[in-house]
């Protein structure tokens, strides 16, 4: 196969990047940091590249890192305001710092095609929230996973059973996500359910940013 031919094949892929969320801590437990590792190893393996928050500290820098070591393409984005408090990483082929959240949040959506959860605090939390809030009010179709490594995310999942059993989460209104336990699925996961979407025809690549 040509160069050429090669690159074609790469731009027709439904899922070319993924942007993961994470916190800028290592947090507790180390198989936080191993795993957000595997999946950056995994990312890179898999020929995807990774869109992240820019960051060189805690599970930011450890997925990034990752990805490079392998070989990979990282694209990080971070707001001006946080480039001297989270540093950005050495060697990122594409750094974009901007303005504010917002245009951080935007342009992370933009640049791709699924959404993974790995632990993190609550700017975690809040971006994991606008993007099934985006799904749930079908703005787009774009996998998201939440990766439960060693239970972290079992808080949320209870809360959002809870959700449902008080009728704040209607089952004509669902919010849509996958969940995985282990790293090696998330990949899997994410070019099925992009492979299903693609045969409905509903995918859906803007945001309305009047939400």
């Amino acid at each position: 196969m040509s160069s050429k031919e090669s690159s074609a094949g790469a731009d027709s892929r439904l899922v070319r990047n993924i942007c993961v969320y994470c916190g800028s801590a290592q947090g507790a437990d180390p198989i936080y940091e191993e795993t957000a590792r595997k999946l950056g190893h995994a990312i890179a393996a898999s020929g995807m590249g990774l869109v992240y928050g820019g960051g060189a500290a805690g599970l930011m820098g450890a997925i990034a890192s990752s990805v490079l070591e392998s070989g990979g393409s990282v694209t990080g984005i971070i707001p001006d305001f946080l480039v001297s408090r989270e540093h950005i990483l050495p060697g990122i082929q594409n750094c974009l710092i901007v303005r504010d959240m917002h245009e951080r949040k935007r342009l992370m959506f933009e640049q791709a095609d699924a959404f993974v959860a790995l632990p993190g605090g609550i700017g975690t939390l809040e971006e994991l929230a606008e993007q099934l809030t985006w799904v749930q009010l079908e703005r787009h179709t774009k996998p998201v996973v939440i990766a439960d490594i060693g239970g972290f995310w079992q808080p949320l999942l209870n809360l959002f059973a809870h959700m449902r059993e008080r009728r704040f989460i209607q089952s004509s209104f669902e919010i849509r996500y996958l969940v995985a336990e282990k790293i090696e699925d998330i990949l899997p996961m994410i070019e099925t359910a992009a492979a299903k979407a693609a045969l409905l025809g509903v995918r859906k690549d803007t945001v309305d940013r009047r939400l």
